[in-house]
Protein backbone atom coordinates (compact mmCIF):
# COMPACT_ATOMS: atom_id res chain seq x y z
CA UNK A 1 0.00 0.00 0.00
CA UNK A 2 1.07 3.17 -1.33
CA UNK A 3 0.78 6.72 0.96
CA UNK A 4 1.00 10.11 -0.04
CA UNK A 5 2.37 13.35 1.62
CA UNK A 6 2.27 16.79 -0.16
CA UNK A 7 2.22 20.58 1.00
CA UNK A 8 2.63 22.34 -2.21
CA UNK A 9 6.33 22.07 -1.98
CA UNK A 10 7.48 19.00 -1.74
CA UNK A 11 5.62 15.41 -2.14
CA UNK A 12 6.66 12.01 -0.75
CA UNK A 13 5.89 8.72 -1.23
CA UNK A 14 5.60 6.11 1.37
CA UNK A 15 4.96 2.47 1.21
CA UNK A 16 4.17 -0.08 3.80
CA UNK A 17 6.19 -2.87 2.10
CA UNK A 18 9.24 -2.00 4.81
CA UNK A 19 7.68 1.12 5.79
CA UNK A 20 9.72 3.40 3.99
CA UNK A 21 10.37 6.05 2.32
CA UNK A 22 10.12 5.24 -2.13
CA UNK A 23 9.75 8.65 -3.76
CA UNK A 24 11.02 12.52 -2.58
CA UNK A 25 9.64 15.25 -5.19
CA UNK A 26 9.67 18.61 -5.97
CA UNK A 27 8.72 20.27 -8.88
CA UNK A 28 8.50 17.40 -10.86
CA UNK A 29 12.27 16.46 -9.94
CA UNK A 30 12.75 13.13 -8.44
CA UNK A 31 15.31 13.52 -5.52
CA UNK A 32 15.31 9.79 -4.67
CA UNK A 33 17.01 6.50 -6.62
CA UNK A 34 13.82 4.67 -7.98
CA UNK A 35 15.68 1.45 -7.74
CA UNK A 36 17.32 -1.34 -10.27
CA UNK A 37 17.13 -5.17 -9.23
CA UNK A 38 20.15 -5.23 -11.60
CA UNK A 39 21.86 -2.77 -9.46
CA UNK A 40 20.03 -2.41 -6.59
CA UNK A 41 16.94 -2.78 -5.72
CA UNK A 42 16.37 -0.89 -2.53
CA UNK A 43 15.79 2.44 -2.26
CA UNK A 44 15.59 3.36 1.79
CA UNK A 45 15.05 0.94 3.63
CA UNK A 46 15.24 0.68 7.27
CA UNK A 47 18.12 -0.85 9.21
CA UNK A 48 16.31 -2.77 12.52
CA UNK A 49 17.45 -4.15 14.79
CA UNK A 50 20.95 -3.85 13.48
CA UNK A 51 23.00 -2.32 10.99
CA UNK A 52 24.95 -3.81 8.76
CA UNK A 53 26.17 -7.27 9.44
CA UNK A 54 26.89 -9.61 12.05
CA UNK A 55 30.18 -12.04 12.11
CA UNK A 56 28.19 -15.02 10.61
CA UNK A 57 25.36 -13.50 10.69
CA UNK A 58 25.33 -14.65 14.33
CA UNK A 59 25.25 -12.56 18.11
CA UNK A 60 24.13 -13.66 21.83
CA UNK A 61 23.01 -11.44 24.46
CA UNK A 62 24.89 -11.43 27.95
CA UNK A 63 22.13 -13.81 29.37
CA UNK A 64 22.67 -16.13 26.75
CA UNK A 65 20.07 -15.80 24.23
CA UNK A 66 20.61 -16.11 20.19
CA UNK A 67 20.41 -13.73 18.20
CA UNK A 68 20.12 -14.18 14.50
CA UNK A 69 19.97 -11.58 11.51
CA UNK A 70 20.47 -10.93 8.04
CA UNK A 71 22.36 -8.25 6.93
CA UNK A 72 20.18 -4.81 7.91
CA UNK A 73 17.99 -6.80 9.86
CA UNK A 74 14.60 -7.79 9.21
CA UNK A 75 12.48 -4.35 9.01
CA UNK A 76 12.97 -3.67 5.37
CA UNK A 77 11.83 -7.23 4.33
CA UNK A 78 8.31 -7.12 6.37
CA UNK A 79 4.73 -5.74 5.56
CA UNK A 80 4.06 -2.58 7.94
CA UNK A 81 0.93 -0.95 8.86
CA UNK A 82 -0.23 2.32 8.70
CA UNK A 83 -1.01 3.21 12.11
CA UNK A 84 -2.10 6.88 11.15
CA UNK A 85 -1.53 9.87 8.25
CA UNK A 86 -3.12 12.85 7.47
CA UNK A 87 -2.04 15.09 4.57
CA UNK A 88 1.60 16.01 5.85
CA UNK A 89 2.22 13.14 8.15
CA UNK A 90 2.13 9.38 8.40
CA UNK A 91 3.31 6.93 10.77
CA UNK A 92 3.97 3.01 10.01
CA UNK A 93 4.19 0.03 12.61
CA UNK A 94 6.11 -2.91 12.61
CA UNK A 95 5.80 -5.44 15.75
CA UNK A 96 7.39 -8.61 17.04
CA UNK A 97 5.66 -11.69 15.74
CA UNK A 98 6.81 -15.56 16.49
CA UNK A 99 9.28 -15.79 13.58
CA UNK A 100 10.61 -12.40 14.24
CA UNK A 101 10.91 -13.32 17.66
CA UNK A 102 13.18 -16.53 16.80
CA UNK A 103 15.83 -14.42 15.04
CA UNK A 104 15.45 -11.60 17.38
CA UNK A 105 14.07 -12.52 21.06
CA UNK A 106 12.95 -9.38 21.91
CA UNK A 107 9.34 -8.17 21.98
CA UNK A 108 9.48 -4.82 20.06
CA UNK A 109 6.79 -2.46 18.65
CA UNK A 110 8.37 -0.40 15.94
CA UNK A 111 7.25 2.75 14.49
CA UNK A 112 8.38 4.68 11.35
CA UNK A 113 7.09 8.32 11.35
CA UNK A 114 7.41 10.84 8.78
CA UNK A 115 6.41 14.62 8.50
CA UNK A 116 6.77 17.30 5.98
CA UNK A 117 7.27 20.82 6.29
CA UNK A 118 8.16 23.21 3.84
CA UNK A 119 10.81 21.09 1.87
CA UNK A 120 12.03 19.31 4.54
CA UNK A 121 11.05 15.55 5.77
CA UNK A 122 11.63 14.45 9.20
CA UNK A 123 12.05 10.75 9.66
CA UNK A 124 11.73 9.39 13.19
CA UNK A 125 12.26 5.46 14.55
CA UNK A 126 10.25 4.97 17.63
CA UNK A 127 11.66 1.69 19.10
CA UNK A 128 9.23 0.40 21.87
CA UNK A 129 10.34 -2.30 24.73
CA UNK A 130 6.67 -4.40 24.79
CA UNK A 131 8.69 -6.96 26.62
CA UNK A 132 10.02 -7.96 30.55
CA UNK A 133 13.64 -7.32 29.90
CA UNK A 134 16.11 -4.81 28.85
CA UNK A 135 16.51 -4.75 24.59
CA UNK A 136 19.68 -4.42 22.98
CA UNK A 137 19.00 -3.14 19.79
CA UNK A 138 20.29 -0.82 16.39
CA UNK A 139 18.58 1.50 13.61
CA UNK A 140 19.65 3.52 11.21
CA UNK A 141 18.80 4.66 7.74
CA UNK A 142 19.65 3.91 3.96
CA UNK A 143 18.29 6.40 1.91
CA UNK A 144 19.66 6.07 -1.68
CA UNK A 145 19.37 9.56 -3.67
CA UNK A 146 19.27 10.08 -7.79
CA UNK A 147 22.71 11.34 -8.69
CA UNK A 148 22.46 13.05 -11.18
CA UNK A 149 19.54 14.51 -10.89
CA UNK A 150 19.03 15.40 -14.49
CA UNK A 151 19.50 14.51 -17.74
CA UNK A 152 22.66 15.92 -19.56
CA UNK A 153 24.53 15.62 -16.21
CA UNK A 154 27.46 13.24 -15.37
CA UNK A 155 27.78 11.28 -11.83
CA UNK A 156 31.05 13.18 -11.19
CA UNK A 157 28.75 16.40 -11.67
CA UNK A 158 28.01 16.16 -7.79
CA UNK A 159 29.61 16.28 -4.48
CA UNK A 160 29.28 15.61 -0.68
CA UNK A 161 29.84 18.50 1.97
CA UNK A 162 30.22 17.70 5.31
CA UNK A 163 29.41 20.00 7.88
CA UNK A 164 32.85 19.92 8.62
CA UNK A 165 35.93 18.81 7.69
CA UNK A 166 36.81 15.00 8.61
CA UNK A 167 40.01 14.21 8.98
CA UNK A 168 40.03 11.07 10.59
CA UNK A 169 41.12 8.09 9.05
CA UNK A 170 38.50 5.49 7.92
CA UNK A 171 38.24 1.86 8.76
CA UNK A 172 38.45 -0.62 5.71
CA UNK A 173 35.07 -2.80 5.12
CA UNK A 174 36.16 -6.20 4.55
CA UNK A 175 34.41 -7.25 1.15
CA UNK A 176 34.71 -11.16 1.70
CA UNK A 177 32.16 -10.75 5.19
CA UNK A 178 30.29 -7.57 5.10
CA UNK A 179 32.40 -6.54 8.39
CA UNK A 180 34.78 -3.96 9.93
CA UNK A 181 38.43 -3.89 10.08
CA UNK A 182 39.20 -1.30 12.34
CA UNK A 183 43.14 -1.89 12.38
CA UNK A 184 43.13 -1.36 8.98
CA UNK A 185 42.43 2.47 8.10
CA UNK A 186 42.97 4.54 5.60
CA UNK A 187 42.98 8.55 4.70
CA UNK A 188 39.20 8.82 3.86
CA UNK A 189 38.95 10.04 0.11
CA UNK A 190 37.05 13.37 0.70
CA UNK A 191 39.01 16.59 1.02
CA UNK A 192 38.79 18.32 4.13
CA UNK A 193 34.80 18.60 3.83
CA UNK A 194 34.49 17.52 0.23
CA UNK A 195 33.91 13.97 -1.15
CA UNK A 196 34.19 14.47 -5.50
CA UNK A 197 31.53 11.64 -6.33
CA UNK A 198 33.03 9.25 -9.14
CA UNK A 199 31.92 5.40 -10.04
CA UNK A 200 35.12 4.31 -9.29
CA UNK A 201 34.73 5.16 -5.55
CA UNK A 202 32.89 2.33 -4.65
CA UNK A 203 34.77 0.08 -7.02
CA UNK A 204 35.42 -2.09 -4.35
CA UNK A 205 33.40 -0.81 -0.69
CA UNK A 206 31.32 1.42 1.01
CA UNK A 207 33.44 4.52 3.37
CA UNK A 208 32.75 4.07 7.11
CA UNK A 209 32.63 6.92 8.89
CA UNK A 210 32.94 6.19 12.21
CA UNK A 211 34.80 8.94 13.84
CA UNK A 212 32.63 11.64 12.00
CA UNK A 213 32.66 15.11 13.39
CA UNK A 214 29.63 16.59 11.21
CA UNK A 215 26.18 16.08 12.34
CA UNK A 216 24.77 17.16 8.35
CA UNK A 217 25.86 17.05 5.19
CA UNK A 218 24.98 18.22 1.47
CA UNK A 219 24.47 16.11 -1.80
CA UNK A 220 24.58 19.32 -4.50
CA UNK A 221 25.72 19.60 -8.12
CA UNK A 222 29.38 21.21 -8.51
CA UNK A 223 28.16 24.45 -10.02
CA UNK A 224 23.94 24.68 -9.20
CA UNK A 225 22.43 25.34 -6.04
CA UNK A 226 20.49 21.46 -6.11
CA UNK A 227 20.10 18.48 -4.08
CA UNK A 228 19.71 17.74 -0.63
CA UNK A 229 20.76 17.96 3.01
CA UNK A 230 20.63 15.40 5.57
CA UNK A 231 20.88 15.79 9.12
CA UNK A 232 21.48 13.24 11.74
CA UNK A 233 22.47 14.74 15.03
CA UNK A 234 21.35 11.60 16.81
CA UNK A 235 23.21 8.99 14.94
CA UNK A 236 27.11 8.75 14.76
CA UNK A 237 27.77 7.40 12.58
CA UNK A 238 27.74 7.54 8.22
CA UNK A 239 28.11 5.46 5.63
CA UNK A 240 28.76 6.68 2.21
CA UNK A 241 27.87 3.70 -0.65
CA UNK A 242 27.00 3.36 -4.08
CA UNK A 243 27.70 0.86 -7.18
CA UNK A 244 30.27 1.41 -10.39
CA UNK A 245 26.79 0.83 -12.95
CA UNK A 246 24.05 2.91 -10.50
CA UNK A 247 23.18 6.50 -10.79
CA UNK A 248 22.83 6.71 -7.15
CA UNK A 249 24.53 7.28 -3.77
CA UNK A 250 23.32 6.51 -0.56
CA UNK A 251 23.73 8.29 2.55
CA UNK A 252 23.25 5.97 5.60
CA UNK A 253 22.86 7.73 8.86
CA UNK A 254 23.37 4.43 11.03
CA UNK A 255 23.03 4.01 14.71
CA UNK A 256 25.83 1.32 14.64
CA UNK A 257 27.91 -0.50 12.61
CA UNK A 258 28.96 -3.87 11.04
CA UNK A 259 30.85 -5.92 13.72
CA UNK A 260 34.16 -4.46 14.42
CA UNK A 261 37.60 -6.36 14.16
CA UNK A 262 37.79 -5.51 17.64
CA UNK A 263 34.99 -6.74 18.55
CA UNK A 264 33.54 -10.29 19.94
CA UNK A 265 30.17 -11.30 19.06
CA UNK A 266 28.26 -10.21 22.42
CA UNK A 267 25.37 -8.12 21.11
CA UNK A 268 25.41 -5.34 23.86
CA UNK A 269 29.34 -4.70 23.45
CA UNK A 270 28.71 -3.40 19.81
CA UNK A 271 29.71 0.13 18.76
CA UNK A 272 26.53 2.34 19.63
CA UNK A 273 24.26 -0.22 21.12
CA UNK A 274 21.08 0.88 22.27
CA UNK A 275 19.24 -0.10 25.53
CA UNK A 276 15.36 0.36 25.81
CA UNK A 277 13.93 -0.80 29.20
CA UNK A 278 10.49 -2.73 29.75
CA UNK A 279 8.09 0.00 28.75
CA UNK A 280 10.18 2.43 27.25
CA UNK A 281 10.27 3.82 23.33
CA UNK A 282 13.90 5.13 22.33
CA UNK A 283 13.46 7.71 19.70
CA UNK A 284 16.31 8.24 17.12
CA UNK A 285 15.69 10.12 13.47
CA UNK A 286 17.20 12.07 10.49
CA UNK A 287 15.42 14.64 8.16
CA UNK A 288 16.19 15.53 4.41
CA UNK A 289 15.53 18.87 2.96
CA UNK A 290 15.43 19.51 -0.70
CA UNK A 291 17.92 22.25 -1.32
Amino acid sequence: MKHILDNGEITVTLSSEGGSLTSLMENGREYLWQGDPAVWSGQAPICFPICGGLRDGRAHTRGGREITLARHGFARKRQWHLRDCDATHAAFELSSTPTLLEQFPFPFRLTARYRIAGRRLEISYEVENTGDDDMPFFIGGHPGFACPLDQGERYEDYEIHFERPETATVPRAVVETGLIDVDDRYEGPQSGAVLPLTHELFAVSETIYDQLESRSVELTHREARKGVRLEFSDLPYLIIWGKPAGDFVAIEPWGGLSTCSDEGDIFEEKRGCLIARPGETVARGFAIEVL
